[in-house]
């Protein structure tokens, strides 16, 4: 019997695949389950509507993320932290320090796990900070680290 999954089923499928399984196990444990429906014409045109509705979305959040992508390119985070006569910091700036100011100064929330570059910075300068904002869409932020004497 052909079944259509609603959900991901261990050794038998991922969801929204059409599998071939028996008949008394389609029945007894996959449908009354709601694991899966029978394929029939109005399955699978709801399946089809689903991956069009899905991929519709995915086509708008790359779309969001090129938006955003475009915005990062003309900010510039300051950042001011005590160094000493040589030019060494105290201590150093967080990538969630640099989430969190895009948050407060331009409502852009963006995690911080989502830095490319990871790691503090913990020099004094200028930085270009990438981020991936969604498969294969990445911004990239300008982060400036002076010294309170400058």
């Amino acid at each position: 019997m052909k079944v259509i999954l609603l959900a991901d089923v261990k050794k038998v499928g991922k969801k929204d695949q059409i599998i071939e399984v028996s008949d008394g196990y389609a029945q007894n444990f996959l449908i009354a389950r709601k694991l899966a429906v029978p394929v029939s014409a109005t399955s699978k045109a709801v399946l089809q509507k689903q991956k069009d509705d899905e991929a519709a979305r995915q086509a708008q959040l790359r779309e969001e993320a090129k938006a955003v992508a475009e915005q990062l390119k003309s900010i510039t985070l300051e950042f001011t932290v005590q160094s000493g006569k040589d030019g060494k910091m105290f201590g150093n700036i967080s990538l969630k320090q640099v989430s969190d100011q895009l948050a407060n100064n331009y409502h852009l929330s963006i995690d911080k796990r989502k830095f490319l570059d990871k790691g503090p910075l913990d020099i004094l300068g200028f930085h270009h900070l990438k981020i991936e904002l969604y498969k294969g869409v990445i911004g990239e932020v300008n982060v400036h680290i002076k010294s309170k004497g400058e």
